[in-house]
């Protein structure tokens, strides 16, 4: 085919030649024809009985005709006509595990004896996938969607005490016009982990984008159909709170969502294997390392372009829909029964939460998001907890407890430094003193309680009069709780400190034996 214009132009120019009255030889010559090749064209402009001028005014394809032979009737191959039909279903069983090509080949000559060789068979087949493959180039418009699509691989980080290793799947998300990228390894894939890392990936591109596509993954999707997908409720009132809406891909069509998918594997290349020379202890030192790659993947220039997915993006984001005032929470509402520890439990986390002490005995409903654990006895809610993943750990209020219990609650806390910071808010007297005490027992814990109960003095006489107090016990022979509640109870506090006698004497006495009545042993 690529030859026919040079060979039309020299029949022209044969014809051309002809009308000049040239001879044959001379013609071949000139052109680097054969002679008999020229005397065969010669032959049938000849024979078809028109003039030069006439000749030369047709187009390539009519003048095709008048000077070259058709081709003689091939007889007709009607083995492809009967194997056509069959390739689309050749091609779908080849996907199952176990079928090959020549199991096909066979099943194809049991049917065709006189068909193709295996051979030819494979290329048909093949030529047949490949149609089959044709790809298909979409222009996204800015802000107009989001992909999102878990990795197949896992990041891990590593306790660092124990040396256990952790595996985290990791959710990437995407915009496909600018190709802008978001990386996080979660806990786990459970909606509970999926929801605050799509809230992430929102601020992380400054807007909501109108639809968000992903596959037909469990957490999203309850019910797959190639045109009308159901949504989970959850899916759906994260949806309804950002103001987009949610849509999922054909079962088993990756190609659906192509971006996301190459974003993947770039994940791969510029997180994933930088990160496999790193040693990470926590789940967010780990995030912490795959923030600072994806950024650097963000800010290089793609290749063979002269900007980079950040640039882009900055065009995209004034296209993206303005993100709410607050962000959406799961929230989950369980029953419980407050048990004989005012503690009710959530079984989630199975970590246990205090309420009042009163509400013993009573049914609560528990409403908690990732963050907090609010308790409600009918519409009043009588606690608001931190959420605690610790299992079989508590999370108890003060305020809940008894009085008897916070009492010894509080006794739980106590050691040298807390007394001594106590001391504090008496004067320099009453830390001396509290350090005399601490120090008479050989373990400290078996003072604490007189400590207590000196520094309770204070909310009964004041801390002026207990300064005074322990400054007067400080002048005597015994420190301790009793000493100082006597010299308060008394008054003592109040009057000055007496001076020392500076000499004592022991009178004269007959019955007291002096240094003389021992000088003869």
């Amino acid at each position: 085919m690529a030859n026919k214009p040079t060979a039309m132009l020299q029949i022209r120019r044969i014809i051309q030649l002809l009308e000049a009255g040239k001879p044959q030889r001379e013609i071949s010559r000139a052109l680097g024809i054969s002679r008999n090749t020229v005397q065969q064209y010669t032959q049938r402009i000849t024979e078809s009985a028109r003039l030069s001028s006439e000749l030369l005014s047709l187009s390539d394809a009519e003048l095709s005709q008048v000077v070259f032979v058709p081709p003689r009737a091939v007889a007709r191959d009607t083995r492809y006509e009967r194997l056509a039909p069959n390739l689309e279903e050749y091609s779908s069983r080849l996907q199952k595990t176990g079928v090959t090509r020549l199991l096909l080949w066979q099943e194809y000559r049991s049917l065709e004896p006189e068909g193709y060789s295996y051979q030819q068979f494979c290329e048909h087949l093949n030529r047949r996938k490949k149609i089959s493959q044709a790809v298909m180039h979409f222009e996204h418009a800015p802000g107009a969607c989001m992909q999102i699509d878990y990795a197949g691989k896992k990041l891990h980080y590593t306790d660092q005490q124990s040396g256990e290793v952790t595996e985290c799947p990791v959710l990437v998300v995407v915009l496909p016009h600018s190709g802008y990228t978001y990386v996080e390894a979660l806990r786990n894939c459970s909606m509970s982990e999926l929801i605050p890392a799509l809230n992430k990936a929102l601020h992380h591109f400054g807007g909501v984008p109108h639809k968000v596509l992903c596959d037909n993954m469990r957490q999203t999707v309850k019910a797959s159909s190639r045109y009308d997908p159901m949504f989970t409720d959850l899916a759906d009132q994260w949806s309804l709170h950002y103001n987009t809406c949610m849509a999922a891909t054909r079962v088993r069509k990756p190609r659906d969502k192509a971006t996301v998918e190459k974003a993947v594997h770039l994940t791969y290349q510029r997180v994933f294997a930088p990160l496999s020379r790193i040693v990470c202890y926590s789940l967010q030192e780990l995030n912490h390392h795959v923030n600072l790659l994806v950024d650097d993947h963000n800010n290089a220039t793609m290749q063979r372009r002269e900007h980079s997915r950040y640039d882009l993006w900055l065009q995209e984001k004034k296209t993206l829909i303005r993100l709410p005032e607050n962000d959406f929470e799961i929230t989950y509402r369980v029953k419980a029964k407050v048990q004989k520890n005012y503690h009710v439990t959530l079984g989630q986390d199975w970590h246990h939460y205090s309420v009042p002490y009163n509400y013993i005995g009573s049914k609560v409903f528990i409403t908690y998001t990732t963050e907090h654990v609010a308790i409600y006895y009918g519409l009043d809610r009588i606690a608001l907890h931190t959420r605690d993943r610790r299992k079989q750990g508590y999370s108890t209020i003060k305020e809940h407890m008894p009085a008897h219990h916070a009492a010894y609650h509080q006794t739980q806390g106590w050691d040298a430094d807390y007394f001594l910071a106590q001391a504090q808010y008496v004067g320099p007297h009453a830390i001396e003193t509290i350090k005399i005490v601490l120090a008479s027992r050989f373990f400290p814990e078996q003072t604490y309680r007189s400590c207590i109960c000196i520094l309770r003095l204070r909310d009964r006489y004041g801390s002026d009069r207990l300064e005074s107090a322990c400054f007067r016990a400080l002048h005597g022979n015994s420190i301790r709780y009793a000493t100082i509640a006597n010299i308060l109870a008394n008054g003592m506090d109040k009057l000055p400190l007496s001076e020392p006698c500076s000499t004592s004497s022991i009178p004269a006495h007959d019955n007291i034996r002096g240094p003389l009545e021992y000088s003869q042993l």
